[in-house]
């Protein structure tokens, strides 16, 4: 169900608050019962900042969607570079490499193009993304050096967050450091350099710490694509009587990189020439994010859990444009001194409260859940225009201001019919505003407010001690953004994008064998896609599309040290149904992909080889099949061929404090087109890395 209307925010969270007044009872009985159980409550546990779950056990038997987590160790093991070289080993997750280090998040799922985003990015449980209502929702990437672990949720699971959870929710889970330090560092290919310093401590009875964790990164990159990159994380959180704790997180990033929006002609590519395309351009990025969280353990029953945030992101993208008739002579991009800064900044203030609480209903258990968000975002977006001489200086003509004013509220219950069964209802309202205005137009300024309602349930059955069937169908949405949503500074009344999503699986593990297989079909009654090609595209409703598929995963103990770790993703339907492009393939979703790894394990010695196995996809909505030759303007698509890249890794633990560990990625030196966009990505070629982590 959605309504278009003009019904503000501050209207709705009236009719949420009249909605929960019966809820004010209850705290109030759970506060009384507070008095008398607070005596016996236990000293408070590791202080965390609020996630989306807590580990994999309780995945398993309450959530009603498929569910993968990854851990410390599982990261350590891939030695990524970037969280997206996680992402690609998820059933489920297609990635659009634009470089090796992911500055830019480019991944879809179920079928859903990577170059949108219909899914929900957190860190800590809190948006990461630098807007979510008013755009630009990719500017911003956390660094994989930061994360201990990463929670993938999909189908009915992701009714409790939102916007955007059509694919699903990614949540990263950030590191506490521990007692002590830990030193790491890593060189590699392309002039690889990385150091890492993780630091912190606690006090003698556990219930107080504090901790950094550091990073600075260099490297020349693959084909020149330079990029100087350090993080700062800092975590402390301390027990407030028995029974309330509170976390604090700061964290800064910094990015300065050699990258554009431009690849390689087709010729030069087919040559073997691996250069940077655009050498003279350069993507800026800095951001600051502050989050404070509050548990409070009501009693042994209820647990109210606030979240506050803030973070400013600021994005510099200075480009240097090309001469067309120049660069089709030339068969590789000519540029003038025109340069071009698309200067952007983004700034988002948000609190989220979450009251979880244990009772009976109509004789059965149950665990309901009621959340409130409110959450304003601030966009602000110039275009200066310089030349070499001016050295990124010069006049504004393009200054807007971009707003959204947004609150969510939800409620969700676990009933368990019998010991066996459980149903998961549940409905989530999103309502927000949004506000465009352009400074240099005289201020002149448009508005336009949705509020969508998204209702879902779910089930889980355990049909064995060892085996779950679990399923579900719940509504999702993805906002048309400002610049979308208020394009020529009118509201052009689109919809958000709204699809209904079904699900049911199967999963479960008995001795050396882990399973799951789930069946998905997601179906669009509106939705729009650009596929980074045809920028008419997202000015207009494009009509319904469907999305059908299968995911497979599969982990076998050989014993003796070896494992197999597999899983495919088989998606024969991502078609649009309606409009320009009807029966065409949505761009950037493959029919299929798979992962396959095997690995040994002795005292000291840990290696895996993995492969990683891409299909064919189209680069834009029209489905031609032909890569364009030359530098015009226009629609970058084509066929791009399917791939496998194997990767080799190892880690020797010298001690309990001292690892060394190294990898070859890309082991048999593929070559293959990553993405297009004005030209070729190419996917970076083979590569070696050797680190050490030393604990003290």
């Amino acid at each position: 169900m959605s309504v278009r209307t003009n019904f503000a925010p501050n209207k709705l969270a009236l009719a949420l608050a009249m909605a929960a007044l019966p809820l004010t009872a209850v705290a109030g009985e759970l506060m009384d019962a507070a008095d008398d159980d607070g005596a016996q409550q236990s000293s408070a546990p590791r202080i965390e900042v609020i996630r989306v779950r807590g580990n994999q056990l309780s995945h398993a038997h309450i959530e009603t969607g498929t569910v993968h987590l990854i851990n410390l160790e599982q990261i350590d093991a891939i030695q990524p570079l970037s969280t997206e070289d996680v992402l690609r080993r998820v059933p489920g997750i297609n990635i659009k490499g634009e470089e090796e280090t992911s500055i830019v998040a480019n991944f879809g799922l179920r079928g859903l193009s990577a170059s949108e985003s219909k899914s929900l990015v957190l860190e800590d449980g809190v948006p990461v993304a630098p807007g979510l209502f008013i755009g630009n929702d990719r500017y911003f990437n956390p660094r994989i050096q930061r994360m201990e672990g990463v929670e993938i949720l999909k189908g009915s699971a992701s009714l409790r967050y939102g916007p955007s959870t059509i694919g699903g929710v990614v949540n990263y889970i950030t590191k506490t450091p521990d007692d002590g330090v830990q030193l790491s560092g890593r060189v590699g290919s392309f002039n690889l350099r990385e150091a890492s310093i993780e630091a912190g401590g606690k006090n003698a009875s556990g219930d107080a710490y504090a901790g950094v964790v550091a990073t600075h990164a260099k490297s020349d990159g693959f084909m020149d694509k330079g990029y100087a990159m350090s993080d700062v994380m800092v975590k402390a959180g301390t027990a407030i009587g028995a029974n309330q704790r509170v976390g604090v997180k700061f964290s800064y990033h910094e990015n300065d990189a050699n990258i554009s929006y431009r690849g390689l002609l087709l010729n030069d590519y087919l040559a073997g020439e691996r250069y940077n395309p655009a050498p003279d351009d350069w993507y800026l990025q800095d951001r600051k994010a502050f989050d404070l969280n509050h548990e409070w353990t009501i009693n042994d029953s209820a647990t109210l859990k606030t979240l506050v945030y803030w973070s400013d992101v600021s994005r510099d993208y200075w480009r240097y444009n090309v001469d067309t008739a120049a660069s089709n002579e030339a068969g590789r991009w000519i540029y003038t001194d025109d340069l071009t800064g698309n200067n952007r900044s983004f700034e988002r203030f948000g609190i989220e409260t979450r009251l979880g609480f244990a009772h009976q209903l109509g004789g059965m258990h149950a665990d309901t859940e009621l959340g409130l968000r409110l959450m304003r975002e601030e966009g602000n977006d110039t275009r200066i225009r310089a030349t070499r001489a001016q050295d990124r200086t010069g006049p504004n003509d393009r200054h807007r201001i971009d707003t959204a004013d947004s609150l969510a509220g939800y409620v969700q219950s676990r009933i368990e019919l019998t010991d066996q069964l459980a149903v998961t209802p549940g409905v989530r309202v999103e309502s927000y505003e949004q506000e465009r205005v352009v400074l240099t137009s005289n201020n002149s300024a448009a508005k336009t407010s949705n509020t969508e309602v998204l209702p879902g349930i779910g089930f889980t059955y355990e049909m064995t001690s060892a085996v779950q069937f679990y399923g579900g169908v719940y509504r999702a949405f993805s906002p048309a953004t400002n610049g979308v949503a208020l394009d020529g500074l009118k509201d052009q009344n689109l919809d958000g994008e709204r699809s209904t999503n079904y699900e049911v699986g199967i999963r479960g593990s008995q001795g050396a064998l882990a399973f799951e297989v789930a069946a998905f079909a997601m179906d669009f009654s509106n939705q729009v896609v650009t596929g980074n090609t045809d920028p008419n595209l997202s000015q207009s409703n494009a009509g319904k599309t469907e999305h059908k598929g299968m995911e497979f995963a599969l982990a076998y103990d050989f014993g003796a040290g070896f494992s197999l770790d597999t899983n495919a993703t088989w998606i024969p339907t991502s078609k649009f149904k309606t409009g320009e492009h009807q029966g065409n393939r949505l761009p950037y979703a493959p029919k299929f992909m798979a992962n396959l790894g095997l690995n040994y394990s002795a005292d000291q010695l840990t290696l895996a080889l993995t492969a990683h196995h891409r299909g064919e996809q189209y680069g834009d909505p029209t489905n031609q099949t032909e890569l364009p030759t030359d530098a015009a303007g226009g629609i970058w698509g084509g066929l791009l061929p399917s791939y496998t890249v194997l990767d080799l890794t190892a880690q020797y633990r010298l001690s309990n404090e001292f690892v060394l560990f190294g990898a070859v990625k890309n082991l048999t030196d593929k070559q293959y087109i990553a993405g297009l966009r004005q030209g070729i990505y190419v996917g970076p070629e083979r590569s070696f890395e050797l680190g050490f982590r030393y604990r003290f």
